[in-house]
């Protein structure tokens, strides 16, 4: 069968819809998890055979109106629904693939500043760019030059750093299809696919879900080494001077005990790194 990466990513995203999800009968007798193709098709208002041809590879070219109907069939969030554009090409690909990442040194003095506030800015294959002093001190395991995927799934400390790893490590892998879908024919957005899917059984389960979102506004609950559990929540924002780039931020709920331990956090990485300014690199290697 001639495969295609749309074809992959509906037949991925009808198991994980059930007919009650959708509001038809559950009638006991599936052999397989999700919807049926035909009922993708009456869904989607298209023909069983044009739905077959797309899962199948034979069709890689469907209108705007055929994956807006999908979409809703399939009850794609807005992420799922522009992952589907862009493998099925109808959104364009970056012009920069394969370039040296680099972090806009006024981004690191104004993010530096934020002395209650962890921040750390992600290259477009989610490797660790920068980090402020209270971003470093926060992720002692996402120093600059780390890789968010590869240290989730190939360093077995990190395990003890969530209080729920399996939900962190499926939003990491969501979003990392998120952003292979933008681009796909990036070298180092395939090379660590290629390296964390040969060493991580745990992450070749979660990439055959095929999930596919962005960082979005999310709490964290981390048991961090030096200070105990904090209560993180966290805020994406596209870095515009670099395509593909990410600001991510997180804050905590002023009066809790996660503001305590971010303040002591900084004090103490302070008082252990007093030359942070130079420590910044301008590339993850």
């Amino acid at each position: 069968m001639n495969t295609s990466k749309l074809g992959d990513y509906l037949r991925g995203r009808r198991a994980q819809v059930t007919p009650s999800d959708v509001g038809l009968p559950e009638d006991g007798r599936r052999r397989v998890p999700g919807l049926r193709r035909e009922e993708v098709a009456m869904l989607a208002r298209i023909s069983v055979d044009y739905y077959v041809r797309l899962e199948q590879g034979r069709e890689r070219r469907p209108s705007p109106q055929v994956l807006d109907a999908l979409s809703d069939a399939l009850l794609l969030d807005d992420d799922g629904r522009l992952h589907l554009y862009r493998i099925a090409g109808l959104t364009p690909l970056p012009h920069n693939e394969g370039g040296i990442e680099r972090a806009d040194a006024q981004l690191l003095a104004l993010v530096e500043l934020w002395d209650r506030t962890p921040a750390l800015l992600l290259g477009r294959a989610y490797d660790v760019l920068a980090a402020n002093t209270l971003g470093r001190a926060a992720f002692p395991h996402l120093q600059p030059g780390a890789n968010v995927l590869l240290t989730m799934f190939l360093d077995p400390s990190v395990r003890a750093f969530h209080a729920d790893w399996e939900r962190a490590a499926a939003n990491a892998v969501a979003g990392f299809r998120f952003l292979e879908g933008a681009r796909p024919n990036d070298p180092r957005v395939q090379e660590v696919l290629q390296t964390v899917s040969e060493r991580s059984r745990e992450f070749a389960d979660l990439w055959r879900r095929r999930d596919a979102r962005g960082k979005s506004d999310a709490a964290k609950v981390l048991l961090h080494p030096d200070v105990g559990e904090l209560t993180l929540r966290m805020q994406t924002f596209d870095v515009r001077s670099a395509p593909g780039q990410q600001l991510i931020v997180y804050h905590a709920q002023e009066g809790t005990g996660t503001t305590d331990a971010l303040r002591l956090l900084g004090s103490l990485a302070v008082t252990t790194h007093p030359g942070h300014q130079d420590d910044w690199p301008r590339r993850a290697t």
